[in-house]
């Protein structure tokens, strides 16, 4: 197993970390990536490189995502087979919790050490958690506790997967989550101490301006599905005015605002690599199944006497989830399964250090 550490302008703690680890478990391998943090800080690095640990990085600051890419890259091309628990560099957690993490990591899952946020949590990290946690809810279905722990395990089959995953900053571990469930990925839980040192100060993540950028995959579904809502409700009312048929108006409108929402979803919100043809097939199968449900429930509804408007209004909250659940798992979902990594492709490199 590698422990993978990215640090921006750490302090002593990062040291005492090392220290902690190899008397306590010296086979194990320690990566720190410094993440530009510049000259004042070179002898805590330097310091890192005399107790063991492989230090890598850039010269500038390129953010956690990058220099957590840039560790996977590193540890599959110098520790092929091994297994990887990324910590934080800031004392927050503990070495019992990450060797703990390290020993439940197992192949298809990765596994979160995640915090109770119970007791005299700083603000800042209470209100980001909260927020990334109910988006994350909200917009796939799956309850996760604590999107933004930085104690995360992973099997060395997911080494090249994880590299591949985009975001450069706080983004990317939020972005592993969304796109982890797709490519077949388990997400396990694994209950750690909690730990918050000088109020947090040492933290990096920026409640507001970070949470926004954890929050914008979510928030591109959320502005295709709005678009294409838009356009639907549009056509829906002109067709229905125009030929009083409720049918027709379904089908027109779901036919030109589903071409939209695809095209959207493919290139910009999942980032799909699957085939053409085949993303297409199983997509308008969801629309046809999506619209049978649409007509079913607003004929249903408008039965009962309820306004056009306000029944389309209700429906399609519904429909709403429905289609980002079958569209991530289903529709655009990576077509190479955790599996497949583990037995059939080759690693990105060769050799050690």
């Amino acid at each position: 197993m590698v422990l993978l550490i990215p640090a921006y302008q750490p302090d002593r703690r990062l040291l005492e970390l090392v220290r902690e680890l190899a008397a306590v478990a010296p086979e194990l391998d320690v990566v720190i990536v410094d993440d530009g943090s510049g000259p004042h800080y070179a002898p805590v690095f330097s310091d890192a490189a005399t107790l063991g640990a492989d230090v890598i990085g850039f010269t500038a600051n390129r953010g956690k995502g990058a220099a957590l890419k840039h560790g996977f890259a590193h540890i599959a091309a110098h520790y092929p087979g091994q297994d990887v628990v990324c910590a934080d560099s800031d004392g927050q957690h503990t070495v019992r919790d990450i060797l703990r993490v390290g020993r439940a990591v197992r192949p298809g899952a990765m596994v979160l050490g995640v915090r109770a946020f119970s007791g005299r949590v700083p603000v800042r990290s209470r209100v980001g958690n909260t927020l990334t946690r109910w988006a994350f809810r909200a917009a796939t279905g799956v309850s996760v506790s604590d999107t933004q722990t930085g104690l995360r395990g992973y099997p060395a089959s997911a080494l090249e997967w994880l590299v591949g995953v985009p975001g450069e900053r706080f983004e990317y571990e939020l972005n592993l989550l969304l796109r982890g469930r797709g490519a077949g990925w388990a997400i396990e839980e694994l209950p750690i101490s909690t730990i918050y040192l000088a109020g947090n100060a040492s933290s990096h993540f920026r409640p507001l301006a970070d949470s926004v950028r954890v929050s914008l995959p979510l928030l591109a579904f959320s502005a295709s599905s709005l678009i294409a809502f838009v356009v639907d409700l549009v056509l829906l009312l002109v067709v229905n005015a125009l030929t009083g048929s409720l049918l027709a108006a379904v089908v027109a409108a779901r036919g030109l605002s589903s071409a939209v929402n695809f095209a959207i979803n493919r290139r910009v919100v999942f980032s799909s690599r699957r085939r053409l043809g085949g993303a297409l097939g199983r997509y308008y199968l969801l629309v046809v199944v999506l619209l049978l449900a649409n007509y079913g429930l607003l004929a249903a509804l408008t039965g009962f006497g309820m306004a056009l408007v306000v029944a389309k209004l209700l429906v399609e909250p519904v429909l709403f989830i429905a289609s980002y659940q079958l569209q991530r798992n289903l529709v655009f979902a990576s077509t190479e399964s955790p599996r497949a990594v583990a037995s059939g492709r080759e690693p990105m490199l060769a050799g050690r250090r």
